[in-house]
């Protein structure tokens, strides 16, 4: 098994990189959607109905399920990191993950008490498939996430409607939970909108994600970044470099025709028991397409192009990247939702980009300046010191954790 070609107790900046640019697009798309709160103002501006499509089509495009597919590849990585850090020292990470992973947990229910499209839950419960995974050989590895690829949910649906006389779908349980949330976002006090968000809320997000065949495209990009830290695919070499270029060139020819396919599939297909789980299955191809196409094309500027200075500068906002998605929902909740400033009332997509944008600068400025006196961000630190509690055994210094 070849290994990262830095040395594994240091950090590889390519994937901060890759961090920051997944959790500012992330924050940008969720501060136009109003962070699940799907209520925006009429306007009489053919100006701005204009921009606020063109900012809707185009933010969806470009980050639609990328920036969150990005940060679970990197999930992945991290876990590979951390594991083969100890396992080279002698020690099993597996139990420790799984006390990890709770944790994560928790600090996902802090997040979830203020915004019901978070999805550190989730990353909590799929991420104990990565325990006996860790194990496997890469190509048993290899094996696993392709089947994870091919949304084995959808295509047992699929199959199913097809040559399973009267069957049908199961019904999508997410649109009543999410129904649910909106009065307390929209007129409910902050005691309101928590008890609504942590409990519909959750199970909103968590059956969407299963609706949507985001769980087994979660586990699958897991599997796919602990590949990518055992084969050492984001260090700099010639043959990464190629790996990439190639990957780029592969992921450009499968994207178009997956995305025609979405736009097609519906004016050809009647039966919606059909299309659902085709359509379905077809996007999540489509998006780690696109997925991939970003990230070849950031790790190929970072490696063989003079933007590799300016793209360092992303590295303290990918380095704080929990800190900065759990602070999201905080000020987002705060400022879209009516306990808050209810600015849901009079910003449209076109404004709320603004405001994401704005956000992610503050952040940015936060990060460089909190890193300054800091190794970590705050919530990085707790869940870091809180992992390692009661490891004093184990003499392990905190360098060697710096993933």
């Amino acid at each position: 098994m070849q290994n990262v070609t830095k040395p594994l107790n240091g950090r590889i900046n390519v994937a901060d990189v890759l961090r920051g640019i997944a959790v500012a697009g992330i924050l940008v798309l969720h501060c136009i959607e109003h962070f699940n709160f799907y209520s925006f103002p009429k306007t009489d501006s053919a100006l701005l109905k204009f921009t606020d499509t063109a900012v809707w089509d185009s933010l969806f495009f470009m980050f639609g399920g990328k920036m969150y597919a990005i940060f679970s590849l990197l999930f992945g990585f991290s876990f590979f990191i951390q594991f083969n850090n100890q396992e080279k020292k002698g020690y099993d990470f597996r139990m420790r993950f799984l006390w990890r992973l709770f944790l994560l947990l928790l600090i996902g229910f802090f997040n979830a008490a203020f915004f019901t499209g978070e999805i550190l839950v989730l990353y909590a419960l799929v991420g104990i498939v990565m325990i006996p995974c860790s194990k496997l050989s890469t190509k048993v590895l290899k094996y696993l996430a392709l089947f994870f690829f091919i949304q084995p949910i959808e295509m047992f649906r699929l199959f199913s409607v097809l040559f399973v006389p009267d069957y049908e779908l199961p019904a999508q349980m997410c649109g009543k939970y999410f129904a649910a949330t909106y009065a307390a976002q929209e007129t409910g006090s902050f005691i309101e909108m928590t008890k609504a968000n942590l409990w519909d809320g959750q199970l909103a997000s968590l059956t969407w994600a299963w609706d949507n065949g985001r769980v087994t495209q979660t586990a699958f990009l897991f599997i796919t970044g602990m590949i990518i830290g055992r084969l050492g695919l984001f260090g700099e070499t010639e043959k990464n470099i190629n790996f990439w270029i190639k990957s780029l060139i592969v992921a450009i020819i499968c994207f178009f025709p997956l995305k025609g396919l979405q736009g097609m599939i519906p004016d050809f297909i009647e039966s919606s028991d059909i299309k659902i789980p085709l359509l379905t299955a077809i996007k999540m191809w489509g998006n780690f397409a696109f997925t991939l196409i970003i990230v070849s094309s950031v790790i190929i500027l970072y490696y063989k192009t003079s933007l590799r200075k300016s793209l360092d500068k992303i590295i303290p906002y990918g380095k704080m990247s929990l800190t900065n998605y759990v602070t999201q929902s905080v000020f987002g909740a705060m400022l879209f939702y009516g306990w808050g400033f209810a600015l849901y009332k009079y910003c449209g997509h076109t404004y709320s980009f603004l405001i994401g944008i704005a956000l992610v600068i503050i952040q940015y400025i936060f990060c460089v300046y909190w890193l300054k006196s800091h190794k970590q961000g705050p919530f990085e630190y707790i869940w870091k010191k809180m992992t390692w509690i009661s490891s004093k055994k184990y003499n392990i210094k905190d360098k060697e954790l710096a993933h």
